[in-house]
């Protein structure tokens, strides 16, 4: 069984020169512009109670190009402004079918700064890049190297908040399928320890955010003293960036392994269907929660196991797997979360709470899996029809007699 061809993205860092620089600036500029100004002719037709499509507001474009005021729109590549208009209807699209909410306005100050490039407006020869309206290939690190063969469809370039550029390509790749394995864990999700699997391992939450919290703490403080404007406003504006970069990438690098890790070892992987944003309003928790960042973990798992050939099932968030015993299946009365280890009443077996949660986790989904109750599919593409890649399935069946 082969691997079914994927759409990828390959990120890498580059520094441009001071001329390619002050390009992408003015191109980062221009779609905020002209994204901004289609969303305001969009809102102003949605009140009127009238819709404004892709192709007018591509046609309106073309118009403020011709006026005085904006002739700074054609001194930059064209299209990432068209991008940023096809974007924009992408936007409209999730907010019609309920996806998202209403497209919101780019802001200098708040919003990342990227450009999108599409296959007319960049040349790819012997491994250098070079985007339009630029003479010089981007001088990019190459972290990593691409699929054999593969050419990028689609380039993007950003800026973070922290000053660092990034380069992402899009290329058709087919992930080589991992050797099929028997084996199949649980995993439940913790903040003392990151995941429990149904195996008793316990993996530490390292607290990424925790371990540089005084460093930030003092940086924003920092930060709170400088003249408003002032080019050490900026510096330390920046400071506060990297420190938050910092935590970023070692959290994405951590689970990246651990995923990758769990993914490799098992063929079958349980997890729970947490709703973390009903979780982060609780303010004693929010920090941490945020800080594990239960939510990414779970997406790498998902095209993790449709790439490599796993399946991946999600239980839902209403089973009680915390409560459940998982020698008897009675349910305990309650279980506060300072519980840590607890006691059947009924068998007399003792717990783990996080273990217990774990083996409950996977003994519900290796049973819905068997029987077929209650499986559904996981997330439907953006146009409503069940998506042909492999998804994660959903055990929703009662509780199970374990």
């Amino acid at each position: 069984m082969s691997s079914p061809s994927v759409k990828r993205a390959f990120k890498y860092r580059f520094y441009p020169s001071d001329v390619q620089a002050a390009e992408l600036s003015r191109t980062f500029g221009c779609v905020r512009k002209v994204y901004n100004m289609a969303l305001d002719a969009r809102s102003r037709a949605w009140q009127r109670h009238e819709r404004v499509n892709y192709v007018q507001t591509s046609a309106m474009l073309t118009e403020w190009k011709k006026t005085e005021e904006l002739a700074f729109l054609s001194e930059v590549s064209s299209v990432p402004l068209q991008q940023a208009l096809r974007h924009l209807q992408g936007a409209f699209i999730s907010f019609w079918e309920k996806r998202s909410k209403y497209p919101r306005f780019k802001s200098r100050k708040k919003s990342p700064s990227s450009a999108e490039y599409t296959r007319s407006a960049f040349k790819w020869r012997d491994g250098k890049l070079a985007l339009a309206k630029m003479s010089e290939p981007l001088d990019i690190v190459w972290s990593r190297p691409l699929p054999k063969g593969a050419e990028p469809s689609t380039v993007t370039v950003s800026r973070d908040a922290a000053g660092r550029w990034f380069v992402s390509l899009l290329c058709e790749d087919t992930p080589a399928l991992m050797p099929a394995t028997k084996q199949t864990v649980g995993i439940d999700a913790g903040l003392t320890s990151l995941v429990t699997l149904s195996t008793g391992e316990k993996i530490t939450n390292p607290r990424h955010e925790r371990k540089d919290r005084a460093r930030l703490a003092k940086a924003q403080r920092d930060l709170s003293s400088k003249e408003k404007g002032s080019k050490n406003q900026e510096k330390a504006r920046r400071k506060v960036a990297g420190i938050h970069a910092r935590i970023a990438d070692r959290r994405r690098d951590f689970l990246h392994k651990l995923s990758t890790r769990l993914v490799r070892e098992n063929q079958t992987l349980v997890i729970e269907d947490l709703t973390i944003r009903n979780m982060t309003k609780n303010h004693t928790l929010a920090r941490a929660i945020s800080d594990a960042s239960w939510a990414e973990l779970r997406s790498m798992l998902e095209y993790k196991c449709a790439w490599y050939g796993r399946t991946l099932i999600t239980v839902d968030r209403w089973f009680p797997s915390t409560e459940l015993c998982s020698h008897c299946g009675s349910l305990a009365a309650s279980m506060p979360l300072h519980v840590r280890t607890w006691t059947c009443e009924h068998c007399g077996a003792t717990h783990d709470r996080d273990e217990n949660a774990a083996v409950n986790l996977l003994a519900a989904g290796l049973a819905v899996t068997v029987c077929g109750d209650g499986v559904r599919s996981q997330r439907k593409t953006p146009g409503g029809q069940s998506s042909t890649k492999q998804k994660p399935q959903r055990a929703t069946a009662g509780i199970p007699r374990l």
